[in-house]
């Protein structure tokens, strides 16, 4: 317990509990919403943007510890967001100040988890947790604000694990939408472009706002569809591309979206994906996913472009992967992780399809790998 890094104000704070499965325990304070919260726990090494990751639907599932120990000093307000709400199972935090000191804050982080109804514990020592977690592999996680450490352990223990969980259609939109709005600029909000040079039909697998924005300030008109649409109802918009978002869970039970994808490729359609979707474009071809052991979550992972041999750096949220090994003839990799040689990009090199495993649009960062969007663009244009 570590009760120098307590909020301010303590005493306002009830106990709370972090327990692991594999027994360990972190004693702190809640400093969000009363009960309890059971998922994976992984790490995070952002010093920034940790509202737009409480709202990154691809936490869906998992409790996010964030290294950085101070987190909550400027507060949040309401366009700061990659969703409607937070999807993030739980937060563990090192040290949360209950005082906000920025221009835009509208709310204190624990009165936002609080009112979103998020569990989340402040005071624990995060470097010990982030070694535990660096060693062993993500795993079962509760949080519990109380003091009943034995049912905390129980719980944790309970947590069936990420493997075999389809969470993309549970995050997912229920019936299409259009989405018009472009990106944020300082003292004149979301930007209205103009959406005429391509319809771009966007699978809602867990899709961030910001991607969304990013195809819209390149002209794309962008209709927005359930994870489950088939290809045949894409395929009635009479889409110029299509892309495969970001989204949480294990890529495999995805059995609709693999399908539609393969289709898509088949009628060599232009088809872009992230995160969950490079992983879906991965399967659709024939490859393997692998559960990795603490998989990137972190807006500071270095990638290599193996064509230009420049190094980008990425923001990434994923516990799995695709297996390089697996590839067919037919396609090429193009980026690898430069901290464990994993695969980060493949393109067909017989259609116009290609995929990224990192969150390339990156609000609030980093930008440097943006020009993939562009890439999406340019095979678009190539096919009118």
């Amino acid at each position: 317990m570590l009760p120098q890094l307590f909020p301010e104000g303590a005493d306002r704070f009830p106990p709370a509990i972090l327990a692991l499965a594999d027994g360990t325990i972190f004693r702190g304070v809640s400093i969000g919403a009363p009960g309890h919260t059971v998922a994976e726990v992984v790490f995070n090494t952002s010093m920034t943007g940790y509202q737009e990751i409480l709202t990154d639907p691809s936490y869906n599932g998992q409790i996010v510890t964030l290294t950085y120990p101070h987190i909550g000093n400027t507060g949040v307000n309401a366009e700061d967001v990659e969703t409607s709400r937070i999807l993030a199972s739980g937060l563990v935090v090192r040290d949360c100040p209950s005082r906000v000191s920025n221009f835009r804050a509208t709310h204190s982080l624990p009165e936002y988890l609080a009112d979103q109804g998020v569990v989340a514990i402040s005071g624990v020592d995060t470097r010990k947790l982030t070694r535990i977690l660096r060693d062993s592999g993500a795993q079962g996680a509760c949080i519990l604000v109380g003091d009943d450490a034995e049912r905390a352990v129980e719980l944790a223990r309970g947590f069936p694990g990420m493997v075999g969980q389809d969470l993309a259609k549970v995050v997912s939109i229920k019936s299409p939408q259009d989405w018009t709005q472009g990106t944020w600029q300082l003292g004149e909000s979301f930007s209205s472009p103009a959406q005429d040079r391509f319809h771009v039909v966007a699978y809602d697998f867990g899709v961030k706002y910001n991607i969304l924005r990013l195809l819209a300030d390149r002209g794309c008109r962008i209709t927005l569809v359930p994870a489950e649409t088939s290809a045949d109802d894409v395929l009635k918009l009479n889409p110029d591309g299509v892309f495969l978002a970001n989204g949480p869970g294990d890529p495999e039970p995805c059995d609709y979206a693999i399908a539609a994808t393969k289709v898509y490729l088949e009628r060599k359609l232009p088809t872009f994906g992230i995160c969950l979707g490079h992983q879906i474009m991965g399967l659709a071809v024939g490859a393997k996913t692998v559960k990795m052991k603490t998989g990137h979550h972190g807006a500071n992972h270095p990638v290599q472009d193996l064509e230009s041999k420049r190094v980008f750096i990425t923001s990434q949220n994923h516990g799995f992967g695709v297996d390089a090994a697996t590839l067919p003839a037919n396609t090429r990799t193009t980026h690898v992780s430069l901290f464990d040689g994993t695969l980060q990009g493949f393109e067909l090199t017989d259609r116009p399809a290609f995929c990224f495993q990192g969150h390339p649009e990156a609000s609030p960062g980093p930008h440097d790998i943006i020009v993939l969007f562009d890439k999406f663009i340019s095979l678009m244009a190539g096919q009118k």
